[in-house]
């Protein structure tokens, strides 16, 4: 840890100053800003009572959202790696331990599957301008539909939920591979696999039924919602409000070099993080009209909310597309239009120092290298090293990872479906780049232990 305060010290600390647009002068208020850019403040983030963030923060991390109780949310988005988990693909229902030293898990109970998509960040999902989540976008925010969102769960999602992140949060425990397990190992699991999701026997109501029968929890739901007077009127929407309530305040992270320099403290960033600060919403004169990093990884939060295919390789088992079944078709699969093929979601670059491996599967395991690719995507995806992606093995699976990766067909359809250009920048614009990106880390979220619970209200055991 001291040595990664250190390098970031050195990365983005000394004197400097933005050449060209003119900073503010008092009270964090500013004239103009580089590129246009706000900072963030309190009114960009959603407001949570400290016993709704607590109550949160206590169900993320207790096994009893699962079927088998044997995972949770803070499984795959662990404190200790950074709200992630730190593989390719996650190991969900079914393994054993955290991070990169999760296992497959051991015969019966060992997972069927690896789960399709890198575990993402969770850092700033509390900002009132996230309204979509998921790598393919497949829940959102719609003022149609009863419930406020579009998700996989349809109608059954119900009213109520306070936010995108809350409504996201009602999905994995339905998920047999992440949460609920598989059919006959558990009355959860039968109801995902039946795709009853609400009602008396449906997997939200299961799962609510176990939390009204710990003292402890109607005690801090209460406490949480005061239209709770007892145990049977608290629901797994309130459950879902608190949890993203908690990742929402606990993993808030706007106070970066970044974040200070558009606040006015011109010394925040060194003058390599600045000049890789231009390049990267403004690219190199010589080269004006072309495109940047900036044109998907736009604004404040660096991310545009919207959906690109940059030839990325793709590994794992897919979503059930294209080849064998092993590809992902990305966005298409929600809008339903093939131009979206292979389009995925912008992320947020916040913190990504911090939030390896990198891509919607994890293809790239260092910064570097997903920087890099993005310079030459083609190029990247044709020569892309298979010895980098972070996956436990197990024969099995094994087999399956990198079958697309070996179908030149495949690979030709992925390539051409790409929008993104050869990006002008050379190896020393990678290294401001790189020092700029540095620079987007809280360093605040470098040690995210007091987001832990010591003991959690089930009495279940909090590490795997």
């Amino acid at each position: 840890m001291k040595s990664l305060a250190l390098t970031l010290s050195l990365a983005v600390g000394g004197l400097s100053a933005y050449p060209t647009t003119a900073l503010a002068d008092n009270n964090n208020d500013r004239n103009t800003t580089p590129f246009g850019l706000s900072p963030l403040g309190n009114d960009d983030f959603r407001v949570h009572s400290p016993a709704q963030v607590e109550l949160g923060k206590n169900l993320f991390f207790d096994k009893i959202l699962s079927g088998n109780k044997n995972i949770s949310c803070g499984t795959c988005h662990h404190t200790l790696t950074n709200t992630t988990d730190g593989l390719s693909l996650p190991v969900g229902e079914g393994g054993d331990g955290l991070g990169i030293n999760r296992t497959t898990g051991e015969g019966d109970e060992a997972i069927v599957q690896r789960v399709p998509h890198n575990s993402p960040s969770l850092f700033n999902l509390g900002a009132h301008q996230f309204t979509v989540l998921f790598n393919d976008g497949r829940i959102f925010t719609d003022p149609g539909h009863p419930s406020g969102f579009t998700s996989p769960a349809g109608d059954a999602l119900p009213e109520g939920l306070d936010s995108v992140l809350a409504a996201q949060a009602m999905l994995p425990v339905t998920n047999p591979t992440e949460m609920a397990g598989q059919p006959g190992e558990n009355p959860v699991a039968d109801a995902a696999a039946a795709n009853i999701l609400a009602g008396d026997d449906g997997v939200w109501e299961l799962l609510t039924e176990r939390l009204r029968k710990i003292p402890d929890y109607v005690k801090q739901f209460k406490a949480a919602y005061p239209d709770i007077n007892s145990a049977k009127e608290i629901t797994f929407v309130h459950a879902a409000n608190a949890i993203a309530a908690f990742e929402g305040i606990a993993w808030r992270a706007d106070n970066s070099p970044f974040d200070r320099f558009l606040r006015g403290d011109e010394n925040a960033m060194s003058q390599n993080a600045i000049e890789g600060m231009t390049l990267f919403y403004n690219g190199k004169s010589e080269h004006n009209g072309m495109q940047t990093c900036a044109s998907c990884h736009s604004g404040t939060l660096q991310t545009d909310h919207d959906f690109h295919a940059i030839a990325m390789p793709q590994i794992g088992p897919g979503k059930g597309d294209g080849f064998k079944g092993l590809e992902d078709f990305g966005h298409s699969r929600v809008s339903g239009n093939d131009a979206d093929r292979y389009k995925f979601r912008t992320p947020s670059l916040r913190n990504i120092l911090l939030t390896a491996p990198y891509g919607h599967v994890g293809a790239y395991n260092t910064l570097r290298a997903v920087v890099e690719h993005h310079i030459n995507a083609i190029d990247a995806l044709n020569n892309y090293d298979q010895s980098q992606a972070v996956l436990p093995s197990r024969r099995d699976l094994d087999a399956l990872d990198f079958e697309v990766m070996n179908n030149l067909d495949v690979l030709n359809e992925i390539a051409g479906a790409s929008e993104i250009q050869q990006l002008q920048y050379n190896s020393h614009d990678v290294e401001k780049i790189m020092a700029f990106l540095f620079a987007l880390t809280d360093p605040a979220s470098l040690d995210l232990r007091s987001n832990t619970p010591k003991v959690l209200p089930s009495g279940l055991p909090l590490a795997d």
